[in-house]
């Protein structure tokens, strides 16, 4: 029987129950709605591929039995017509779709589980400081605390498959799990025959719900604009962020205050804070602009200043404590005489409403300066949110000197917590751009003679939009604050004149001196440019502006560590090495020029971008690297993934934070520092033969064509779920790969069962440090070196989500059977090897809850991938014009399902 089988039935019996539940709810409501929609004919056509692909994975992993059952579920896909193709790809898409809520609402049910414990949970805020406390004492936890920053940034990299609309159902379909599910627990305690009006209700909502789903087109019609893309992102924001953030302060002070939290004042720090390249980050996309960006800003300070008003006016409108209970400061009747004074007509509406209630009164009069600030009326409007936050603790240190100090340090505690994080723009817009643009605008500006004392007479639409964006800036800055954009991303730096250039491009933008604060940060990611990251910051430092800004801020830097780019060069294995060694570095030369440095992680979803748990990723970092700060972009799917729901996003954000505070513990940086001495040697020899393994793939004659031809590179544009193009395109037509983004890469390869770019060349390394040191040392590693560790459990991870048997099928379609041998060799030796470092028996076999959701997802994924396989083995034989259309479109939407089924494929 084949293994995958065994394991199936296995982590089929191990499935919780209440999860079972939901599954077979769901599939039952999706059936009926089918059944319903399109007739019990197509039910029964998605019934035998089902049937038919878990049947398979019955029969021996390899051999004759398994070609043949692969061929006979070919052979039914290729006998529907292209229509009955489509609707059962659809059917299979769905079905992903409603089985990630299913694993969504019980990974939410187990966290609820493990916070009602006797003990706080593994990874938890109350678990880490509790550690660290017991090694290093609370003035070191304190210390921690004060120089306490994480900073998620959020990027639009087209890696979310789904449309917003069926994103937009699936939230109501948790929400109805919700219902279902309390209903359950309601039922189970008090023991009611049947179905209660409120489930019956939500069922018939579910119905209803999964009915327009299914009516839903999966793919998009139009593409999409920058500016949709930042609505998409502002979501996250309106229903999850910006309720979560004082939840995760509100935890920390929890365990620092204990039964005295929301009494006292707290101790617990706004430390988080949030970044964003949708509509600011123009690296190779046109249609991203300076007009853009400026909307961008708009858009971010409007949920800002929206969400601030309701929260203050809700609190304001509660907040009914009498003048006689808790008698108002000076200060405060001070603030409340200099309202009236100022603003008569409105302190008088508020007070007729609020009367002997200086508390309301003054929080519904800083409600009405929010919705002031959001519309330009300057005669009310605040200057910035330190004036906000000002007015706030006015109100708040009244009512603790008044004794109401559960008012005081309660939910007005929690409205200053958004205050301080989000301020009036909600995230930190980040310009990029590649540094080739700056350099050619900077030539064409000096050919011209242009200086900034002397602006050109006519300069290219490049050069110009340069200027303008760092005129935007400017606005921005001037409208929301500095914080609202500051930070200058060069990608591709590789000296200190790249940011030098950003300088003086200002220069010319402004030639009266007076233009933006500029934060340049450069960003290394060829395995060159990290070697020689630490003499081009050397450079940096003479630079007169950044010398400047190093005055001003303290001697803050930060520096951006490119994961993506660093995999598609050098491959998995041997960019991890490097970027390990280029952070120790960077951390060395930091401490050696008393900067403080900030890394920021350019990490990808997907495995083969840097991906995998954030948490054990934080804790593998070198020494010094992290010293409290940690900075890493969210995006495509992982941004929904992470934060569409409170609970789980309240974890997520836990978890990163627990792991930057023990990743700054001497401990931890002692551990890490001591393995990577200690398996330099090995490290050395896992580094060369990987690269060179990798590299020999990339560079054989006709790679990239053939790349092309066994994926569905070229189609994936089609799904139209970004505005920026998969290639840079900043010189011509590219022969190679070059130019290829590193999102459609691991994307592609993802479509193609094989997930190429997350273990590619490990095999090979293994095998040189096993030859040259041992299998035993090879485990030794394993266990003492957190680094080699999230190496070698990620490349599982990205192993246990492909298909041998069905990539061949890919790989064949190429007409390259050498390429096919080496890929599929090094396949073999990287399952192989990584299992015998483990000391595994089967991939995942330590991570039950990951192994069985892969287990019982590869059936349906198997049916989708064959489906694929049918269009793409049309369009690659040079399918009529007539014909076409309908191939590609049965390949999105298997796109679509693919990318659902697999999750963290960008």
């Amino acid at each position: 029987m084949n293994t995958a089988s065994v394991d199936r039935e296995r982590d089929s019996a191990e499935l919780p129950d209440l999860m079972r539940r939901d599954v077979r709810l769901l599939g039952d409501v999706l059936g009926e709605v089918i059944s319903e929609s399109d007739g019990p004919d197509l039910l029964a056509d998605v019934e035998r591929l089902r049937r038919a692909v878990i049947e398979a994975r019955r029969v021996p992993d390899r051999g004759p039995a398994a070609g043949a059952a692969g061929d006979e579920i070919a052979a039914l896909v290729a006998s529907w017509s292209k229509e009955r193709a489509e609707q059962v790809a659809r059917a299979f898409t769905v079905y992903f779709h409603l089985v990630n809520l299913a694993e969504e609402q019980q990974r939410v049910r187990t966290l609820r589980e493990r916070d009602s414990g006797d003990k706080p949970p593994r990874e938890s805020l109350a678990d880490t400081i509790t550690k660290i406390t017991a090694e290093q004492g609370r003035a070191h936890v304190d210390e921690l605390l004060a120089g306490l920053r994480v900073h998620p940034v959020f990027t639009a990299h087209p890696t979310e498959a789904r449309r917003r609309a069926v994103v937009a159902s699936l939230r109501r379909v948790v929400g109805l799990l919700g219902v279902i599910d309390d209903q359950r627990t309601g039922a189970a305690q008090q023991a009611p025959a049947g179905l209660g009006q409120q489930e019956r209700e939500a069922r018939r909502q579910l119905r209803e719900e999964v009915d327009l789903l299914w009516r839903t087109a999966q793919l998009r019609v139009m593409g999409m604009a920058p500016a949709d893309e930042v609505r998409t992102v502002m979501t996250a924001f309106d229903e999850t962020l910006f309720r979560l953030v004082p939840a995760v302060y509100r935890a920390m002070d929890q365990v620092l205050l204990g039964a005295d939290s929301g009494r006292v004042p707290s101790p617990a720090p706004a430390y988080l804070r949030f970044g964003s390249w949708v509509g600011a980050d123009r690296d190779g996309n046109p249609n991203v602009t300076a007009a853009v960006t400026r909307e961008a800003a708009v858009i971010q300070a409007d949920h800002a200043l929206r969400a601030l008003e309701a929260v203050c006016s809700r609190i304001g409108r509660a907040l009914t404590v009498n003048e006689g209970a808790a008698p108002p400061s000076a200060e405060l009747r001070r603030a409340l005489a200099a309202a009236s004074a100022a603003h008569p007509d409105v302190m008088a509406e508020i007070s007729a409403r609020s009367p002997r209630e200086p508390y309301r009164s003054y929080l519904l009069y800083t409600a009405e300066r929010i919705a002031a600030t959001r519309t330009r009326d300057a005669d009310l409007a605040y200057g910035g949110p330190a004036e906000f936050i000002a007015d706030l603790r006015l109100v708040q240190s009244s009512l603790a000197a008044a004794g109401a100090v559960r008012q005081a340090y309660g939910e007005l505690q929690h409205l200053i917590w958004q205050a301080e994080t989000f301020g009036f723009h909600l995230a930190g817009l980040e310009v990029r751009q590649h540094s080739q643009v700056h350099a050619r605008a900077l030539a064409e500006l000096r050919a011209a003679g242009a200086s900034p004392d002397q602006p050109p007479v006519s300069i290219s639409e490049m050069t110009l939009e340069v200027l303008d964006t760092i005129r935007v800036i400017a606005w921005i800055q001037r409208r929301f604050g500095v914080e609202a954009c500051r930070r200058y991303v060069v990608s591709f730096t590789t000296s200190a004149a790249d940011i030098a250039a950003v300088y003086e491009l200002a220069g010319y933008a402004f030639p009266d001196g007076d233009g933006p604060v500029l934060d340049v940060v450069p960003l290394f990611e060829s395995g060159d440019d990290l070697a020689r990251a630490p003499s081009v910051l050397s450079s940096m430092l003479e630079i007169p502006a950044v010398a400047a800004r190093l005055a001003a801020t303290g001697h803050q830097l930060e520096v951006m560590l490119g994961y993506s780019d660093s995999a598609k060069e050098l491959g998995p294995a041997s960019a991890t090495l490097r970027l390990f060694d280029a952070q120790a570095e960077l951390a060395a030369w930091a401490a050696e020029h008393d900067v403080k440095l900030t890394l920021f992680h350019g990490r990808g979803g997907a495995l083969g971008r840097g991906g995998g748990p954030a948490g054990r990723a934080v804790l593998a970092q070198a020494p010094g690297s992290v010293d409290g700060r940690f900075k890493v972009t969210e995006q495509g799917e992982v941004i929904f993934a992470r934060y569409g729901r409170a609970a789980i996003g309240l974890r997520h954000l836990e978890q990163v934070t627990s792991a930057v505070l023990l990743a700054s513990s001497p401990s931890v940086a002692a551990r890490n520092g001591a393995a990577a001495t200690a398996f330099r040697g090995l490290a050395t020899e896992i580094d060369d033969a990987a690269r060179t393994a990798f590299r020999s793939l990339v560079e054989t004659g006709g790679f990239a064509e053939w790349f092309a031809r066994v994926s569905p590179l070229e189609e994936i544009s089609g799904l139209r779920i970004g505005s920026r193009p998969a290639r840079r395109g900043l010189g011509g037509e590219p022969v190679g790969l070059e130019d290829l983004r590193a999102i459609p890469w691991v994307f592609a390869w993802a479509q193609t069962r094989l997930n190429v770019p997350g273990w590619y060349g490990l095999g090979s390394g293994l095998a040189a440090a096993e030859s040259a040191s041992g299998i035993a040392e090879l485990r030794r590693a394993y266990r003492e070196w957190p680094l080699l560790a999230t190496l070698l459990d990620n490349a599982e991870m990205s192993l246990a989500k492909t298909d041998r048997a069905i990539a061949a099928r890919y790989l064949a379609l190429g007409g390259r059977d050498d390429l096919t041998a080496r890929v599929l060799a090094e396949y073999d030796r990287t399952r192989q090897l990584v299992l015998a470092v483990t000391e595994h028996d089967r991939l995942l076999a330590d991570r039950n809850v990951l192994s069985r959701a892969i287990v019982l997802r590869d059936p349906y994924v198997d049916a989708l991938s064959y489906l694929q396989l049918r269009a793409l083995t049309a369009l690659r034989a040079g399918a009529p014009p007539e014909q076409r259309e309908a191939q590609e479109r049965l390949l999105l939407i298997t796109v679509s399902g693919i990318a659902a089924g697999l999750q963290n494929t960008g």
